[in-house]
């Protein structure tokens, strides 16, 4: 009868041992998997940060007033062709003066 009751309760001891280790490996899967999520949700979030920054300093940039050519008489010249106060011609001397 000792025989009996000593392999059960080894018996009972593996697979208390088994279900245990098994419970572990999962919980720990879990953390990992979060961690890692975690760290891939933070770079993203980081990413589209930078890109936002770089689309704010690239708007900051094309909304800079547009500098002006200094003619050789001290005067400035418009270069924003769109401007109702542009002269072509004022500008090409300047460019020509400049060059």
């Amino acid at each position: 009868m000792s025989s009996t009751a000593s392999k059960a309760g080894s018996n009972v001891l593996r697979y208390s041992a088994l279900a245990a280790g098994i419970f572990y490996g999962f919980t720990h899967q879990r953390s990992i998997s979060a961690a890692e999520k975690a760290a891939a949700a933070q770079r993203e979030y980081e990413h589209k940060q930078e890109l936002i920054n770089k689309a704010k300093e690239a708007y900051a940039k094309s909304k800079q007033p547009v500098s002006a050519v200094s003619t050789p008489s001290g005067q400035t010249v418009n270069q924003d062709p769109m401007s109702p106060n542009f002269d072509i011609e004022a500008y090409f001397s300047a460019l020509l003066a400049k060059a």
